[in-house]
């Protein structure tokens, strides 16, 4: 009978160190997902601040403002402007 209980108690000690080792894991791995969790969400944020900010770059008017003041580009006059057509072919 005392080698019974010796093994129960083996056993009972190996199965509530299973339970903490596996508690431990649950909880590290779900801190690992409340970080993830937090910097999917501060990338987000940033990805929407880049999209702002490529759009305000690219908008027309910013373009014309620096091709005028950086280049010195302007718009053709309409006597020096020519429209070619579209899809015909160069010997007709």
């Amino acid at each position: 009978m005392t080698r019974l209980n010796l093994l129960l108690l083996f056993a009972l000690i190996a199965c509530a160190l299973g339970v903490v080792t596996s508690q431990h894991k649950a909880r590290r791995a779900y801190m690992d997902l409340q970080k993830a969790q937090t910097a999917s969400s501060r990338l987000e944020v940033e990805w929407g601040q880049l999209q702002l900010e490529q759009s305000t770059w690219a908008m027309h008017s910013r373009i014309e403002t620096e091709a005028a003041s950086r280049l010195n580009m302007r718009v053709p006059d309409s006597n020096h402007t020519q429209i070619v057509p579209v899809g015909k072919g160069l010997d007709q």
